[in-house]
């Protein structure tokens, strides 16, 4: 059956990008040495991607059974992108996905695309990224975009022929980059931000044909402070000079209102400010991105053009980012304190009360880095513990810790996969306690808390327990369906015995909001009467809570 691409395939692409993107973000992050050697170029390829997929999500709200069309689903994708890109990387990459939007989303009538279409859209996306960048420059991820274009408009076939030939083609273009780009070849690494687009197009490569693509990974040790990649790069010799001190102090970023006309002059007069500019959009809209010296000349620019706003400036010398009004004073900050992604009101509440900043987990609205990054900042601490309390939010907690990061805060993340880890770790945080200290006591307490759930089985499926029938009570233990019941209390209690079956001294039981308090006191007679010497405490989730958490210490 031919595999094409409709809005169904746009969502999975982007939620499997995103996963992608958050599994090579450290590695993309220590190979970024160009244009500027700041680290973050996985970082924000991460959080420009989690903004276009977050858009495709909310494009699909509330239209069930119906849903979006192809057009409407990559129209969202890159205004998505257009509006959360971050640094240079991720304007590259929304400007890729508009250019690929262009294409796909021309007819409004068509529900999905078929190769030839695909291939115009990928060879769309490289040209539009081009023109977006100023002063193009080869062994970048324009040139693997490139590459990716050219092959898939040779291939014939379906979308998952096209998208494997482009895919292909975009990892022999990455492995060139350091031979076409002499800062590439002199600290031994392939382009940052290609090495971001070859994970995007195996993403869509994995939504078009459910063939898992298994990314390159690159073999780095340091060298000069950078990483570099053996053995697939050959030496280079290189004639460029290295940088200096004379690069732009500072990068600039925000959003602009403006028509077609003021942003040709906008560019002329930032291109005689600074260098690496890209500005990328249209239609009225547009995301502008440069390097400077001087940082108020830039926005000036903005300002003369039309109305910008989202206005982002970071001090690349001290890795510190500001944002309009920065300036003005601040109250002191704390020296330390908890950040923690927290599901249920009651829950939110008892984490308040041992001091930490919440961030609400509503079901089926996972958080998003952007707003773990402001509670970090409403923390306003130079020291944070990250709680992220859910497997799920790994890669968007790194995202937000390395962004936190550039801030000057110094963030741990503590990789907690339930709310009972992170009650665990809160109890024995003390934090008159050396950081380091105390983050060690914090990870060693949620990783010896065993986490369970109950939940309500929404439909037929195969579980590991077994196949289980709607309206079926699970008990998943550590993720994994364990227990499969039809009366709450029951399967509660028989997680509760094999949970304790190796042995514990704490159980924490957090009632869902529609659980009757009697649950909490039958499973905690059930436990004192069953095994002895161990402790039973019970805390009310409240609403938007599961329908019962367990915690085994």
């Amino acid at each position: 059956m031919p595999q094409n691409l409709d809005a169904v395939a746009v969502r999975a692409w982007c939620g499997l990008a995103l996963d992608a993107l958050g599994g090579a973000r450290e590695e993309i992050d220590a190979i970024n040495v160009y244009p500027v050697a700041d680290g973050d170029t996985g970082t924000n390829l991460y959080l420009t991607m989690e903004a276009a997929s977050q858009a495709v999500d909310a494009a699909f709200t509330g239209l069930e059974p119906s849903r979006p069309s192809l057009a409407e689903a990559v129209r969202a994708m890159a205004h998505g992108a257009l509006i959360g890109a971050r640094g240079n990387s991720g304007t590259i990459l929304s400007q890729l996905l508009r250019g690929m939007a262009q294409v796909l989303g021309a007819d409004r009538d068509t529900d999905h695309a078929g190769g030839p279409v695909l291939a115009l859209a990928l060879r769309r996306a490289a040209e539009s990224a081009y023109q977006a960048v100023e002063r193009p420059v080869e062994g970048t991820v324009l040139t693997v975009a490139t590459a990716a274009a050219d092959a898939a408009l040779d291939a014939e076939g379906d979308c998952g022929t096209v998208a494997r030939a482009a895919y292909d083609r975009a990892c022999l273009a990455l492995d060139a980059t350091p031979g076409q780009l002499a800062v590439l070849g002199r600290a031994g690494v392939v382009d940052a931000g290609g090495r971001g687009l070859v994970a995007v197009l195996g993403a869509l490569v994995e939504a078009l044909s459910g063939e898992t693509v298994r990314l390159r990974t690159l073999r780095t040790t340091p060298q000069s402070g950078h990483a570099r990649v053996e053995p697939r790069v050959m030496p280079v010799e290189c004639q460029e000079t290295p940088p200096d001190a004379t690069a732009p102090a500072f990068e600039v970023i925000y959003l602009l209102e403006a028509d077609d006309t003021a942003v040709a002059r906008l560019r002329t007069r930032l291109d005689g400010l600074g260098d690496s500019l890209v500005v990328v959009g249209g239609d009225g809209l547009w995301n502008v991105h440069v390097h400077v010296d001087d940082a108020g000349a830039a926005v000036e620019a903005g300002v003369e053009a039309g109305r910008p706003h989202r206005i982002r400036i970071t001090h690349f010398g001290v890795g510190d980012a500001h944002t309009a009004g920065a300036a003005q004073p601040q109250r002191e900050r704390a020296q330390r304190a908890i950040v923690a992604v927290v599901p249920g009101e009651g829950l939110a509440g008892l984490y308040a009360e041992a001091g930490a900043t919440t961030v609400p987990a509503r079901p089926g609205e996972p958080p998003a880095s952007g707003e773990l990054v402001e509670a970090v900042r409403r923390a306003h601490a130079r020291e944070v513990v990250l709680l992220p309390n859910d497997a799920e939010l790994r890669h968007t907690a790194a995202a937000a810790a390395e962004q936190a990061r550039t801030e000057g805060v110094r963030v741990a993340l503590i990789p907690t996969r339930s709310a009972v880890q992170g009650i665990a770790a809160l109890a024995v945080h003390e934090p008159d306690r050396r950081f380091d200290e105390d983050v060690v006591a914090m990870t060693s307490a949620a990783g010896a808390t065993r986490y369970a759930e109950l939940a309500v089985a929404e439909r037929q499926s195969w579980t590991m327990a077994g196949i289980c029938q709607a309206g079926d009570v699970l008990g998943l233990i550590d993720g994994d369906v364990a227990v499969i019941g039809d009366d709450t209390t029951r399967t509660a209690r028989s997680v509760l015995d094999r949970m304790l079956a190796a042995g514990g001294e704490m159980v924490t039981l957090v009632l869902g909001e529609d659980v009757p308090d009697s649950l909490g006191d039958e499973l905690e007679k059930h436990v004192r009467e069953a095994h002895l010497a161990v402790d039973t405490v019970v805390y009310r989730g409240g609403r938007q809570s599961a329908l019962l958490l367990i915690g085994v210490e």
